[in-house]
């Protein structure tokens, strides 16, 4: 089951990420993909084909998928074609492209964290593209499908339970916000991009990863990448307490 750890930085440590390209060397081109380049059709595989890092990423999910088996028993070749779906549905955004591929991973087992590092740097860039082109900060629906962005509002701040602010909270309470698109994240630690925000700061929010290995129509444990504006923090959280198969 996928368990999220994805590393996050604010956006002066996003901006070395990005001007160094990847946070440590850049694996060989020899290190994949796991399918032959010259027989690739799809946007997607021809993105992967072009890119070092999402070539070697994409070996690593297909070796990781050898040794996964499902945690709540579904049919493995079942979350496999969603995960793959997730991939293809990106066409050439490789921002989308690494989201759904460490996606893969983590619900197969567990990404590098160099992978989580790349996940971190192209998705970084995306949101602060789509604030470019949004310099009004309109609201816009809540990302459905991995690799999306989209511009939306804090709308409230407060401890996990959401029973007090989150500003003025002790540090074990956790931390939770809801946003004005109706998306939400939650953390049993006080998360430090959530922890410097105000409500009603913009905020761009990419949705990075679907749990693909749960229990019948339970869909809890979206992750969210979001990007304050104001503040300048970022934070990659899932949408519920409990991921899906939770209590």
């Amino acid at each position: 089951m996928m368990r999220s750890s994805v590393r996050t930085y604010s956006l002066p440590a996003l901006a070395f990420v990005l001007a160094a390209g990847i946070l440590g060397p850049a694996p060989a081109r020899a290190d994949g993909p796991s399918f032959d380049c010259a027989k690739a059709s799809l946007p997607a595989e021809k993105a992967i084909c072009a890119d070092p890092q999402l070539s070697a990423i994409d070996l690593l999910v297909a070796k990781a998928y050898k040794g996964f088996e499902p945690a709540f028993g579904g049919d493995k070749r079942k979350i496999a074609r969603g995960l793959i779906a997730d991939r293809n549905a990106c066409k050439s955004d490789t921002a989308c492209i690494v989201s759904a591929l460490n996606n893969a991973l983590q619900t197969y087992g567990n990404a590098p964290s160099w992978v989580q590092d790349y996940n971190i740097a192209l998705i970084g860039k995306k949101a602060l593209d789509v604030a470019a082109r949004n310099p009004g900060n309109k609201d816009q629906p809540l990302p459905s499908a991995v690799g999306q962005c989209a511009t939306t509002h804090i709308k409230t701040l407060t401890t996990r339970l959401g029973d007090d602010p989150l500003e003025t909270a002790s540090p074990d309470a956790g931390s939770a916000a809801t946003f004005t698109n109706g998306g939400g994240a939650v953390s049993y630690d006080r998360e430090p991009g959530l922890a410097a925000s105000k409500v009603g700061e913009p905020v761009v929010m990419c949705l990075i990863a679907i749990p693909r290995d749960c229990p019948r129509d339970d869909d809890r444990g979206r992750v969210y990448y979001s990007l304050d504006l104001v503040a300048k923090g970022s934070w990659a959280l899932p949408d519920s307490e409990h991921l899906c198969g939770g209590a």
